[in-house]
This record gives structure tokens, C-alpha cells and sequence, in this order.
């Protein structure tokens, strides 16, 4: 399934009380975005903007989501975690199909209609040509809302609310983080100001669909950054899901790499 076009929005979707758009964000990190230290096997720190619209994540991708889990832990309460899984950790590690797990998990991913738009930063790379204060996370999160806020211009939803969630981090980062989406939401970017956005902060507790599939999605991304000719299975999949230019192009528009 192709990521989104302008043609597919706007069909259909859920009606609202009050004036929020059909679309939903949900957002994952992968790496540590500090530049004071640089994993030697995972130099990368990638944002993942995840953009649903409402009704197909309510009516189609939820249900599969749940069925899938009843079908491999016979409950819907577990957790996805992109490397727990791939680590095979609790509560992964008794699987004993792994392969038609990942298959049919794999499946459901590439059916869902949602799209991507992320950053991936090469810290290293990046480390003679900015200082240790410098804030990746910031410099990620700058870019992700104006390709989103550009993303639902285009379909006219930019005018209405629509929630950004996150996965809490800790009560000061949280509120760093808070200050920084203020900063760039209300003009501190490339476009104007993008009135419609609001974040939400979600406990790490929650069972969110929409965050585990952005945590499912971003260490993929990294991971081609880093080795971008291995086969990578998860990429041929998310790939599909990165907005693109009219003319097809994801570079600069649904991806960005830095430097």
C-alpha cells in the first residue's frame, strides 16, 4: 500500500464535535539525539512522525492490530516493541513461529494507510560542524512538523486541530520538549505559524496502536541509514509509507538526512 496522495484524503471519516481534523500523529525516536555521545553501532538518532487519518485507524487498522494480537498471545494487551521483538526479549521470547509472526505483523503494516515523515541524523558526521549543546531532537522535530503542517495544508486539515502524541520521557524532558513545539508551532520555522497542532504526552503505560507502529517503523529507518544497500525487509515495507513530492521524490519531502 502506497503512502497517501492528496487525492485520498478528504473521502470520508469521522465526524467531529468539535473542529479537529481526520488526521492523527503519532511520533517515535530511535537513538540517543545527544551529540556529547555517539553509539559505536547505532550513530543515528531518527524522528518518526506516523500521520493516520482517523477512520481507517479506528475501523481497519485497530481491528487487524487486535486480531493479530489474539491470535499470537491470546490477549490484546501486549506491547510492541521493534527491539524487544528483533532482540527476541520477554514477553517476544517464546515465540515459537517467529517467522509467521513477522510475516503476518509484517502484512498488516504494509496494508495499513498512514504516512511517514521522519529525519535521520548521522551523528558523527555531524559532530565537527555542530557543538555537543546543539539539540538534535529540536532540529528533528523543526522538520517533521513543517513537512506534517505542509502535509495537511496540501488537503486542506491544516485549519483544524490536530493531535501530535509522544511517548512521555521524564518530567523535564517533557517539558523542554513542550517549550520546543510551542516555539516552532507558533512560527519558529520555515513556513508560518500552525495554529492546529497540539501535543499530547501519553505514559509509556499506554497501549497506543498508532505509537507502536511509529516505534515498529523508526529503528528500520535507521538502520538503512546506516547500511543503505543491506537487505532490509522492514524498509522495502516503510519505504512505501515515506511522503513524496508529486514527482515521487521522498528526499527532502517525507525524508531527511543529516548532514
Amino acid at each position: 500500500m502506497q503512502a497517501q496522495t492528496t487525492e485520498d484524503i478528504g473521502k470520508g471519516g469521522i465526524n467531529h464535535a468539535k473542529n479537529y481534523s481526520g488526521y492523527i500523529i503519532y511520533v517515535d525516536e530511535s537513538g540517543d539525539h545527544s551529540l556529547g555521545s555517539v553509539t559505536p553501532y547505532y550513530p543515528v538518532f531518527v524522528l518518526n512522525f506516523c500521520i493516520f487519518r482517523k477512520d481507517h485507524y479506528a475501523k481497519v487498522f485497530t481491528p487487524q492490530m487486535q486480531e493479530f494480537k489474539f491470535v499470537h498471545f491470546g490477549h490484546d494487551i501486549i506491547v510492541l516493541h521493534e527491539r524487544e521483538i528483533s532482540k527476541r526479549k520477554q514477553p517476544f521470547a517464546f515465540l515459537q513461529n517467529r517467522a509467521v509472526f513477522m510475516n503476518d505483523l509484517g502484512k498488516i503494516i504494509e496494508q495499513a494507510e498512514f504516512t511517514i515523515i521522519a529525519v535521520g541524523i548521522h551523528k558523527e558526521q555531524l559532530t565537527s560542524k555542530c557543538s555537543h549543546s546543539d539539540n538534535l531532537y529540536d532540529m528533528a522535530l523543526t522538520f517533521c512538523m513543517e513537512m506534517a503542517y505542509a502535509f495537511l495544508r496540501d488537503i486542506g486539515q491544516h485549519a483544524q486541530t490536530t493531535h501530535i502524541v509522544v511517548e512521555q520521557r521524564g518530567k523535564r524532558e517533557d517539558e523542554e520538549l513542550e517549550l520546543v513545539f510551542c516555539r516552532v508551532r507558533d512560527g519558529e520555522n520555515r513556513l508560518s505559524a500552525m495554529p492546529g497542532f497540539e501535543i499530547i504526552f501519553a505514559s509509556k503505560k499506554t497501549n497506543s496502536l498508532g505509537l507502536q507502529l511509529a516505534d515498529l517503523t523508526t529503528r528500520p529507518i535507521g538502520l538503512h541509514a546506516l547500511r543503505p544497500y543491506q537487505s532490509n525487509r522492514a524498509w522495502d515495507i516503510i519505504m512505501t509509507k515515506i511522503h513524496r513530492d508529486p514527482e515521487g521524490r521522498m528526499d527532502g519531502y517525507g525524508l531527511r538526512t543529516f548532514p
